[in-house]
């Protein structure tokens, strides 16, 4: 624990604008000069490096641009494989693991070694990985890399320890997944087909063991081959040659016939009896045309044929439908009996599976579900009801429904918040799903003892809204708001919405939400806010609309004569944007050429409208048009319920509006805020012409493309920059050339407007582009009755203060570091019964900086942090007590002071990828991680810090990564995490009875080993693939083994590592054959050399 006691400078005697050259406010960090007047503060900052460790901890939603997947039938999870070489494992819920490969290949194919707790991935970079699941963080055990060939697909039968991989050559190899090496069995694609067939077959894209017998290999090639390799007899069984290219096999579990799927929209089914031609030929979906031809089909990507004790069996295929129809969307048939199904899919299929009763191939496989991966979703069919019903989903796989513009991040709300968002958000679920128990239901989790109320907010392209719970490091859907609803629909021939934005007019660029009062406001693209108020009853409403002029005149020309004459908040006049209220705008209406002015963006309902409980729109504030230039996109905005206020700026200036009188109090230019203590002594304002906004992140590169304009053309679209650039200067100079100066953070509270004032009264703190600081006291009616009829007076500018770079974050503690919350008004439903004992009245929660200093006397401290470094000053001195320079090369993307391990600290996350938290109010550097590499614009847009040293930021467009930079979390996660792998018994085979045993072949003698061990088969060439051991394999391992698990595990350990040194005593041994072999030829041809010579010719 260390104690900061700091000499405070005295008070400055010059003008607000003295303090910025002030020597206590020098560059270097953390160094004050001693004051004239000293006044200690004693601040005991508890916070040590220690406290702090980055690390991921949970993602969600849907896996984006998954490519493979795999179920384990008897652990129950399922595991998806993703293009990034992301592998997500899923079980019931709570049970969700995210895996990523080092070398970010892509995931061809996953093969669960079922009830192992291991699987193996099989990647584009043709490496084999085993996965060890039996901890709660999986780690890779070993990874094979083919040096020569490409993997093409990969089969494990069940309970067996030999993998076949196929190649792109038409090539199978063997490996041994417990060691990991290549068995030196090889079926070459030469010796599968005939010496007599000129064409090479393709790659492999099939591996299967017969049912009936597990010594036969059934090996399909791309060309139409398909061979039965006799793996004792090294040699073919069947050869088939068909004029169509494979896409799927599957076996009758009988073993006795097969199914394939081709190209041309076909499945056949071939009898092992006779393998000349098909028994049976079908085009599901190609009808007979006039001319007796059948029509053209899209190839049949994938088919499995499942049998059912009960009733006919199942053949579930994707793909086949006819080329005639254009638009048909991608579907899923099932086929049982004469029933043909056919479902529809929102997107294009990925893959699907059956699931079924059972493990082994050779009994009845009885199915009762199908797994569906599409591009963006994952559904679950329900095969047991008819008219196959889906699953509903426990996992929220649709963050991504509409794609994600914005996030908000609250650890700690009000416990009572997240039930009652519950029940008003379960009154809209859509219905029909399977009554049945979602069937992935593997794995165990428990609810942690580390666990608050939390939830996440993500605004939409679409305008809607959706409410998340997150506690628990789980994420369920609570509540969706439809912005859209506030406004008409635009009419097709009417499109003043499309010329502001390309599409999505209504998409969500801020949120700020007030938890203790459930007050909530959106920011929208289309330069609108709406204020929604909640009630748990529905209500008929007229929302109250508000237009506000807030656009620089092009006359506008300030002399300092005329500035020195005019107070700081004139009337508005030609110098200030003008106010409209309420201001009955058609969109006809402007200047006689058709120039578009003072007319919104959008329509607002102007009728009464039912609606139901939960959000309700009570204001719409919308910015207006000027002289057919759109206006600039909102970059600000606070709230505060307890005043009843709302602020908001963009690159042209601030206003702020009363809602509950539903008046506009302030709205001017940047620079008229100023009055005569503008810094920079700028004398024209001339506005810009060509449409370039500023949004909240500032201009994020050199051509000031904003991340708002760059989203608006295509939310969707990922071709954004990858990283950031930007030289960004402050001087005198670079201002000259530019004048408009954004409001890029406001903060409502209680603070000290100016030196003089001796109590705290409502502000409003203005942070702008040009890293200037400005304070604005406001004077508001205390007695209720008074505060709805009698005006809030705002007075002239107070303080100015200056930082590097673009201000960012406001932050405020007391004397003893302790932060100060904003006050608030305490939730009452606005339509709930009036009951005449208990009148309603506004309940104020205030927070006064001076209540909790009694040893201290007056004043706070303010936390301000800019885009490159951070101040901490005192209130209402407006010394600075503390600089530090967070970045010289790069900028800060976003900032937040935090509560973390009982203290307060500022969390930073900067353009170059670093996470960095400072002490307060010290600014101490406490944790610097570079975290990630590069920084695009969706991670800028989205990443947000939260209190108990939580951080979240969407790592793709369908995905929310959470992470935690608390070292009391990171210790805590093991326990809080899923875990994948519970001990359970394997089910035992059904008994195949006398009968079957004596004439079904000898399927049960097969040894694997006695063929494809090295006793047998030799070894594999060394440059064929080589044997990478895993980084965190065996030490992951070690950490896992506990109980009965870690017996089990502890014992394959000790296996693996003494294979693992018999396996280099083979080739120590081995090494020196080869040199007695080598002095043995050397020696051999010596003697020949010398056997006829003479003694006296040597």
């Amino acid at each position: 624990m260390k104690k900061f006691r700091k000499v405070l400078d005295g008070l400055t005697t010059s003008s607000p604008g003295g303090t910025i050259g002030s020597p206590s406010c020098g560059s270097a960090a953390g160094t004050p000069t001693a004051a004239p007047t000293p006044k200690e503060i004693d601040v005991q900052e508890t916070l040590v490096s220690e406290n702090f460790q980055l690390c991921k901890t949970v993602r969600h939603g849907f896996p984006y641009q998954p490519t493979a997947l795999a179920f384990d039938p008897v652990q129950k999870i399922l595991a998806i494989g993703s293009r990034s070489g992301g592998v997500r494992i899923l079980g019931r819920p709570g049970v969700d693991c995210y895996c990523q490969h080092e070398s970010g290949a892509a995931v061809l194919q996953l093969q669960f070694l079922i009830n192992e707790g291991a699987l193996v991935t099989a990647c584009a970079d043709d490496t084999l990985h085993l996965w060890n699941l039996r901890q709660r963080r999986p780690a890779v055990l070993h990874s094979l890399k083919f040096n020569r060939e490409r993997i093409t697909f990969c089969h494990l039968p069940f309970q067996s320890k030999w993998l076949y991989v196929g190649t792109e050559r038409g090539n199978t190899h063997i490996v041994n997944i417990e060691s990991f090496v290549l068995s030196g069995y090889v079926i070459m694609w030469n010796k599968a087909i005939e010496l007599s067939t000129k064409t090479h077959p393709g790659p492999v894209v099939h591996l299967s063991d017969s049912p009936k017998d597990e010594g036969k290999l059934l090996i399909g090639f791309e060309s139409g081959t398909i061979v039965q390799w006799d793996l004792r007899g090294k040699k073919a069984d069947f050869r088939i040659y068909y004029d169509e290219a494979i896409h799927s096999v599957s076996w009758h579990h009988e073993g006795k016939q097969f199914m394939c799927s081709h190209s041309d929209g076909s499945l056949t089914m071939w009898n092992l009896r006779n393998t000349t031609k098909p028994f049976q030929v079908t085009f599901p979906h190609g009808k007979i045309q006039k001319d007796g031809r059948k029509e053209s089909c899209k190839p049949i990507l994938k088919v499995e044929y499942k049998t059912s004790r009960n009733s006919e069996p199942f053949i579930i295929f994707s793909g086949g439908l006819s080329y005639d129809k254009a638009g048909r969307r991608p579907a899923l048939t099932i086929m049982h009996g004469k029933a043909i199904t056919v479902l529809e899919m929102d997107y294009p299929i990925v893959e699907f599976m059956a699931l079924c009763e059972t493990p082994y191939n050779n009994e009845v496989q009885e199915p009762y579900a199908v797994v569906v991966l599409l591009e963006k979703d994952l559904i679950v069919v329900d095969l047991t009801q008819s008219n196959f019903p889906v699953f509903e989903n426990p996992y929220p796989m649709d963050i991504h429904e509409s794609p994600v513009t914005c996030t908000a991040y609250f650890a700690e709300c009000p416990p009572d918040i997240i039930p009652i968002l519950y029940s008003i958000g379960a009154k809209h679920k859509k219905t029909g799903y399977s009554q049945k128990e979602w069937p992935v239901s593997g794995g165990t989790w428990t609810l942690g003892s580390h666990t608050y109320p939390e939830i996440i907010i993500t605004g939409h392209a679409d305008g809607s809204i959706k409410f998340w719970d997150a506690s628990a490091i789980t994420l369920q859907m609570l509540y969706k708001v439809k912005t859209s609803k506030v406004f008409e629909k635009p009419k097709p021939g009417e499109g003043r919405a499309a010329e502001l934005v390309e599409e999505d007019p209504f998409a969500i660029q801020m949120v700020s939400w007030c938890p203790q009062s459930r007050i909530f406001c959106v920011v929208g693209i289309s330069a609108h806010i709406i204020l929604y108020r909640f009630s748990k009853y529905d209500a008929n409403t007229q929302i109250v609309s508000l237009e506000v002029r807030l656009q620089c005149e092009s006359e506008d020309v300030i002399t300092p004569s005329e500035n020195e004459n005019n107070p700081c908040f004139s009337e508005p006049g030609s110098h200030s944007p003008q106010p409209h209220h309420q201001h009955p705008a058609s969109p006809g209406s402007g200047t006689p050429e058709g120039i578009k002015d003072s007319i919104p963006c959008l329509k607002v309902k102007d009728r009464m409208v039912r609606v139901p409980p939960g959000y309700q729109a009570e204001l719409v504030i919308q910015l207006l048009w000027v002289d057919g230039e759109p206006p600039q996109q909102i970059t600000s905005l606070d709230i505060n319920s307890a005043y009843g206020l709302l602020a908001f700026g963009n690159c042209n200036g601030l206003a702020v509006v009363d809602y509950l009188q539903k008046t506009i109090l302030l709205c001017m230019s940047t620079l008229d805020l100023y009055g005569a203590a503008d810094p920079y002594q700028r004398l024209t304002r001339s506005p810009r012409r060509n449409r370039q906004s500023t949004s909240g992140l500032t201009e994020l590169s050199d051509n000031q493309q904003s991340i708002d304009m760059e989203r608006s053309k295509s939310p969707t679209s990922e071709s954004r920059e990858n990283s950031f650039s930007r030289s960004r200067s402050s001087s005198v100079s670079s201002i000259d050339r530019d004048t408009k100066e954004a409001i890029t953070t406001l903060q409502l509270g209680e603070s000290y407007g100016r030196k003089s004032d001796a109590v705290p009264t409502p502000c409003l703190w203005v942070g702008t582009s040009l890293g200037v600081v400005l304070l604005i006291p406001m004077s508001i009616p205390t007695d209720q009755e008074e505060r709805m009829e009698e005006p809030v007076t705002i007075g002239p500018s107070g303080a100015i203060l200056m930082l590097k770079g673009s201000v960012l974050r406001f932050g405020f503690l007391d004397c003893m570091g302790a932060l100060i919350q904003s006050p608030y008004e305490v939730w009452r439903d606005a339509n709930a019964p009036e009951d005449p004992d208990r009148p309603r009245k506004r309940k104020l929660v205030h927070f006064s900086p001076s209540s909790s200093q009694d040893t201290c006397g007056e004043g706070h401290l303010a936390v301000v942090c800019s885009e490159r470094q951070a101040k901490v000053f005192l209130m209402p001195s407006q010394s600075c007590l503390f600089v530090h320079n967070i970045t010289e090369s790069s900028f800060v993307l976003r900032a937040d002071v935090v509560s973390v391990c009982n203290s307060v600290c500022l969390a930073c996350f900067c353009a170059n990828g670093h996470v960095m938290t400072l002490s307060l109010p010290s600014l101490r550097p406490l944790m610097d991680i570079n975290y990630l590499p590069l920084t695009d614009m969706r991670i800028a847009r989205t990443f947000c810090f939260t209190n108990g040293g939580q951080a979240l930021y969407l790592s793709s467009p369908t995905e929310i990564q959470r992470i935690t930079y608390s070292q009391e979390m990171c210790d805590n996660l093991q326990e809080m995490l899923g875990e994948l792998f519970t001990p359970i018994e394997t089910p035992e085979a059904q008994n195949r009875g006398f009968l079957k045993g004596f004439f079904g072949g000898n399927a049960n003698t097969f040894d694997r080993e006695e063929l494809f061990g090295e006793a047998a088969a030799g070894k594999a060439s060394r440059s064929l693939a080589q044997h990478i051991p895993g980084q965190a394999g065996v030490e992951g391992m070690k950490v896992a083994a506990s109980g009965v698990v870690g017996d089990l595990a502890r014992a394959r350990i000790a296996l693996d590592e003494r294979g693992q040194r018999l396996g280099e005593l083979e080739e120590r041994t081995a090494l020196m054959m080869t040199s007695a072999e080598t002095f043995s030829k050397h020696a051999h041809e010596l003697m020949l050399k010398c056997k006829d010579k003479k003694w006296y010719q040597f």
